[in-house]
């Protein structure tokens, strides 16, 4: 799947999956390859990866039909244009709490390489675009993908305003951000973070925009399928440095066992 693609099943609802990649071996981009995923989710907010790593596994997944999403250290659309300029098919942008850092983030992701002035005039509805412009412009950027992370109070209360935003493909929910702003750290089944994960994911759906959820907790398979049918449906699971220890843990547990 391109960008393309991943940004015309977002808004349509269908099911798209993918897994958070920390490792830039140029051997895990093969064997992911075949796990049936339909994008890789890139992190540069906590995992330290400079420019040329990131730009190899962006070249190296799309080359596998594997869309590269990255999520940028903050949401600056400065940092958006340069992920996307090394490869990048997608952008997540954390802790966005307001529509003017959406407005901000479409420019730079659908709209690039125009900046300045003229951005600025168009994406407030004071300008307009040349033709030809406009058409260059919606094909040189047709597979870049614009996600933002809704992880906080605030967040949730401009959740309309931040959805109103015009080419918005999808909003990923940060589980660990959200209930710490909610004042419940962790507590995943608590009522108060069910209830705001529901309200998120019905919010987008509404407005035809893609939702999910990055679950990397170990009991966190039953509620990622729960909210997965209730419209959830950019499916983020787990992380390789997770799945690799839960699956090697099990493993030397059951040779050890087996040994006495």
């Amino acid at each position: 799947m391109n960008g393309k693609e991943l940004s015309a099943a977002l808004r349509n609802g269908q099911y798209v999956y993918g897994t958070m990649i920390v490792s830039p071996s140029p051997r895990w981009p093969g064997v992911v390859a075949g796990l049936g995923l339909d994008f890789v989710f890139i992190d540069t907010e906590h995992v330290p990866l400079n420019r040329s790593e990131l730009s190899w596994m962006c070249t190296a997944y799309a080359a596998r039909g594997l869309a590269p999403v990255v999520r940028i250290p903050s949401p600056d659309p400065y940092e958006a244009c340069m992920v996307l300029d090394g490869g990048a098919q997608g952008v997540i942008a954390p802790y966005v709490e307001t529509p003017e850092q959406v407005r901000a983030l479409r420019g730079a992701v659908k709209y690039r390489p125009l900046k300045g002035k003229r951005l600025s005039e168009f994406l407030a509805g004071d300008g307009t675009l040349e033709p030809e412009l406009e058409s260059y412009l919606t094909e040189r950027n047709a597979n870049s993908v614009l996600i933002v992370n809704i992880e906080s109070r605030p967040a949730m209360e401009a959740l309309d305003d931040i959805l109103s935003v015009p080419q918005l493909d999808a909003v990923l929910i940060g589980p660990h951000d959200l209930s710490c702003s909610l004042g419940i750290p962790e507590q995943y089944g608590h009522p108060t973070f069910e209830q705001a994960v529901e309200e998120i994911i019905r919010k987008a759906r509404e407005r035809n925009v893609g939702a999910g959820i990055h679950v990397t907790w170990p009991e966190g398979l039953e509620p990622e399928i729960r909210w997965a049918k209730l419209g959830a449906n950019l499916i983020v699971h787990s992380v390789d440095s997770i799945a690799f220890g839960k699956c090697l843990r099990a493993e030397v547990k059951a040779i050890k066992d087996a040994l006495g």
